[in-house]
């Protein structure tokens, strides 16, 4: 494999994915670099089959091995939601800061707030599908702290850690995150 489309165009999962997958005699492009592509409606119930579907469509369109994720915060008192539906918990076309907000607002009062991060990491090859998962354990903590990384990174407090993942320097972040850790399986897959 010598190149690889990441199917996403969000530009700040496109720097942590080329960060993490920089050194492997790859050259990584994305979506943004086939401004033809069109949006995939991330219309299926789990994380796998959104991240199947989106490395599927790309890999159709450029003929070229595509890779995918799909990522979901799982908070244990909110009974794994938002889970796959984490970047529209407060509605389509909504900020990351609107999912923040409602997230704090459904957790106010709540004292256990045990929560994971997962992704699922796929790859579509001609015939060949694969698929690689990453978890991430941690909390939700009561206000927001850091101003590093996107989503729910200021909320989220890594277990074994007394910061949150918007205050963690990118590569210590990229070692312990779901999605590093999803992409670390899929370096090992390539590297056998």
């Amino acid at each position: 494999m010598d190149k690889l489309v990441l199917a996403s165009r969000n530009k700040h999962k496109i720097i942590e994915m080329q960060e993490i997958l920089r050194g492997l005699g790859i050259e990584v492009l994305s979506a943004l670099d086939f401004p033809e592509l069109e949006d995939v409606d991330e219309d299926q119930p789990t994380l796998e089959g959104n991240a199947l579907k989106k490395a599927r469509y790309v890999h159709e369109q450029t003929g070229l091995p595509a890779l995918s994720d799909d990522t979901g915060l799982e908070v244990e008192a909110l009974g794994g939601a938002p889970g796959v539906y984490s970047a529209r918990y407060a509605g389509q076309n909504v900020t990351y800061q609107d999912n923040v907000m409602k997230l704090l607002k459904e957790l106010d009062g709540v004292d256990k707030r045990s929560a994971q991060f997962r992704t699922v990491v796929a790859l579509a090859d001609g015939d060949q599908e694969y698929t690689f998962e990453g978890v991430c354990k941690g909390e939700i903590l009561t206000e927001q702290k850091g101003d590093k990384g996107f989503g729910y990174d200021p909320v989220f407090q890594p277990a074994g850690y007394e910061l949150t993942f918007a205050e963690l320097d990118a590569p210590v972040k990229n070692k312990i995150s779901h999605r590093g850790r999803a992409i670390q399986k899929f370096v090992e897959f390539l590297k056998t």
